[in-house]
């Protein structure tokens, strides 16, 4: 598929790999609808490369079906999903007071990460599948963000963990289940990456996850997820793969 000209959603496009995401599918020519919980980031971003901000929460039905509506009255239908919207969680499951995890926590972070990739990626589907086809019989593609922790997660990452690799679990059947609609569908799993979160730790450990990369031993450049991610969407023969981007990076128990 062709970017240019393309409209587009990004979720969780206010900041982070989300925001490389939406700059660099706008510079490839797409209409970018920026979809964000935090309205303001979603604004500014789309502001700056002449897009949408649209505030939704990938986790509701209703809100989910509204930002896709909204972006398609502006932009025309989506044939774009980059589906980034996530949270992350670490909580040991014996607290060190003798506390079993609260397990409302496990349920936001499966509800955001997981279940939210999956109420984006059915409504968008339904969507593009009354498209007419282009070519290939091609009428959309998603691209899921999932996480090395889906396979080698760390100490207290349970629910991170198990978020990540239910949406691995789920791109090959769900690929193989709209491919009569023709719809791509794929997951990339990122390593340690320079995002505004990650900058928020102090600078020697950031030096030091950085270390832990056999190659480059460095953290991975937002840029450079969001340039897989649209390679993804260019590459007609990518479908129900999952690629991990990480520098050859497996995680230590702890």
């Amino acid at each position: 598929m062709k970017i240019e000209g393309q409209a587009a959603l990004v979720t969780g496009g206010g900041s982070g790999l989300g925001e490389a995401t939406a700059r660099e599918l706008a510079r490839l020519g797409a209409k970018v609808a920026v979809l964000d919980l935090n309205l303001d980031n979603a604004k500014k971003v789309a502001a700056d490369i002449g897009g949408l901000g649209i505030q939704c929460d990938v986790s509701s039905g209703d809100s989910m079906q509204s930002a896709i509506e909204q972006a398609a009255a502006a932009h025309g239908p989506a044939r774009i999903l980059m589906q980034i919207a996530g949270i992350g969680s670490a909580k040991r499951v014996v607290g060190k007071d003798g506390s079993a995890a609260p397990l409302e926590d496990f349920i936001k972070v499966v509800n955001v990460n997981l279940i939210g990739t999956y109420n984006a990626a059915r409504l968008f589907a339904a969507a593009a599948a009354k498209l007419d086809p282009m070519e290939d019989g091609e009428r959309g593609a998603m691209v899921f963000t999932a996480s090395v922790a889906a396979f080698d997660g760390q100490v207290g990452q349970q629910a991170y963990s198990a978020s990540k690799g239910g949406v691995v679990g789920m791109t090959l059947p769900m690929a193989r289940d709209l491919a009569q609609h023709g719809i791509r569908v794929c997951t990339i799993a990122p390593g340690l990456f320079s995002t505004p979160l990650m900058r928020t730790l102090p600078e020697p450990v950031q030096q030091s996850l950085a270390a832990s990369i056999p190659f480059p031993s460095r953290l991975g450049k937002p840029e450079e997820f969001a340039e897989l991610a649209c390679h993804i969407v260019t590459n007609g023969h990518l479908n129900g793969e999952v690629i991990r981007l990480d520098g050859a990076l497996r995680m230590s128990p702890r």
